[in-house]
């Protein structure tokens, strides 16, 4: 529906991601394994300025988060007003997907490899992540903060996490945020299914079919269905996430091949599973939650394609009205029984998302202060790291108390500042340095890389490494 208009060949790219903290990376020859990864120091000056407003935006995004999470705590009052219309915390995520529409198909598309997508995925996620799992699970031992249960079923908890899909494979989220990275994983496996048989471009189709799905199966669709029939055993649970586990970890490996038809299998393997996952087994927070994430994120790369030429501009006018139509009707229709005020929450949430990341990419060439792009290169970690700051302020009864309005104001600073603390030193300290290393990586690989394989007969008419996606070698590319 979004059909491919033109190819042009762009400067505008940087590595990103829908989470925190990505900052612009250098343009790469098409065919050749990039030399940045998502969240990497900035690029030329020209193109982190052109970028920063998708900074701007994540860090307001994650204080929005914040602010959710925060206000069940401390500033009460001020949640009671604002959640008349409005829920931060749902506004602040579908933010989070449409930034992560927009730059993380670009960022495989100017690396032109399935491979390099996957190391890049790989070292600007994982580290943080599996940081922020070892500081609830330390929290917890040392009673300031909760693993939500997944004490009770240590290896079934742990195979949820090792793809960072825990709401999709009857696992806990914890920290209690990373329910989107189930979702963020998904979108990507499905980007280098779509980009492996080379149908990655048309991100209309695929976003008014997913607003089509949320609409009409919203309401049938189960949740924790797999988890059912596994029964309610830790060893049922357990093999489920084992053998789903293992179907994408050999997929992506497999996909990771560059091997024409192999590629394509693993690729295709993996993304299978993991959309039946989202489809019938996500356990958090409505059947309609999936089908509504992926129309935004595939909004989110139309997006793109309009500003990079490739799609007309009324085309993906057209489309975004509908995609924000059926998301928006989606959550009427299916969430009545929610009441008038959560519907009012999901319409506002949805619209004044889209209104702005619209408003953003309109002010994308004006000048974004430093405070604000900054926020945004830390957003990740402040979106990983808060909910253990809230856990163990609950956990220390002299400060999880009752106190007057100025009190709660300044125990509200201090909490910021302190969370704004440590995602600064978790950046520098751990998001910047595996950053480095996985350019390391990805320097060795291309260095080793063999010749481009001879494609069989049922292969696209380009290697994956040079395929057509090249014309958007310029663009940018990352991950939350």
């Amino acid at each position: 529906m979004a059909g491919n208009r033109k190819r042009t060949r762009t400067t505008s790219g940087s590595d990103r991601s829908a989470f925190p903290g990505d900052t612009p990376g250098p343009r790469t020859t098409p065919g050749v394994g990039p030399q940045c990864f998502p969240g990497d120091t900035p690029g030329p000056p020209r193109s982190a300025r052109r970028l920063a407003w998708l900074d701007a935006l994540r860090g307001f995004a994650a204080l929005c988060v914040v602010f959710d999470h925060g206000s069940t705590l401390l500033l009460v009052p001020a949640r009671d007003f604002l959640y008349h219309v409005l829920n931060l915390g749902e506004y602040g995520v579908f933010v989070f997907f449409l930034v992560s529409g927009y730059i993380v198909p670009a960022s495989l598309e100017r690396k032109g490899s399935v491979r390099s997508f996957w190391v890049s995925r790989a070292f600007r996620l994982y580290p943080l992540y599996l940081v922020a799992i070892a500081l609830a699970a330390l929290a917890y031992y040392t009673g300031f903060g909760t693993v939500e249960g997944g004490e009770h079923h240590p290896l079934t908890t742990l195979a949820s996490w090792a793809l960072m899909m825990p709401n999709l494979l009857t696992g806990v989220n914890v920290p209690n945020v990373t329910w989107t990275l189930s979702y963020e994983m998904v979108f990507y496996l499905l980007l280098a299914a779509l980009y492996s048989w080379n149908a990655h471009r048309r991100s209309g189709s695929y976003a008014v079919t997913c607003g089509i799905g949320a609409l009409a199966l919203g309401g049938i669709l189960p949740m924790g269905l797999l988890a059912a029939w596994s029964g309610t055993t830790a060893h049922g649970q357990l093999a489920l996430s084992a053998i789903a586990d293992l179907i994408i970890i050999v997929g992506i490996v497999l996909a990771a091949t560059e091997r024409g038809r192999l590629t394509r299998i693993g690729a295709t393997a993996a993304a299978g599973c993991a959309l039946c996952l989202m489809l019938i087994n996500q356990s958090y927070p409505y059947p309609w939650s999936g089908c509504t994430i992926l129309a935004l994120m595939f909004t989110g790369t139309l997006l793109y394609r309009v500003e990079q030429g490739q799609v007309r501009v009324r085309t993906a006018v057209a489309v975004t009205a509908f995609v924000l139509a059926a998301t928006v009707s989606a959550g009427l229709w299916h969430g009545w029984a929610y009441g008038g005020q959560w519907r009012a929450q999901w319409a506002s949430s949805v619209l004044l998302a889209a209104a702005t990341f619209g408003l953003g990419l309109a002010l994308r060439k004006f000048r974004i202060p430093n405070g604000l792009a900054w926020l945004g290169l830390i957003s990740y970690s402040v979106y990983l790291l808060h909910p253990l700051v809230f856990d163990a302020y609950k956990d220390i009864p002299v400060l999880h108390a009752t106190h007057p309005m100025n009190i709660q104001l300044l125990l509200a600073a201090a909490i910021l500042a302190l969370i704004l603390g440590a995602s600064a030193a978790s950046y520098y300290g751990v998001e910047r340095p595996m950053q480095s290393l996985g350019r390391t990586v990805a320097r060795r690989l291309a260095r080793t890389e063999s010749p481009p394989p001879v494609m069989d007969k049922d292969s696209p008419a380009t290697d994956l490494r040079t395929s057509s996606s090249s014309a958007v070698a310029g663009g940018s590319g990352g991950s939350p």
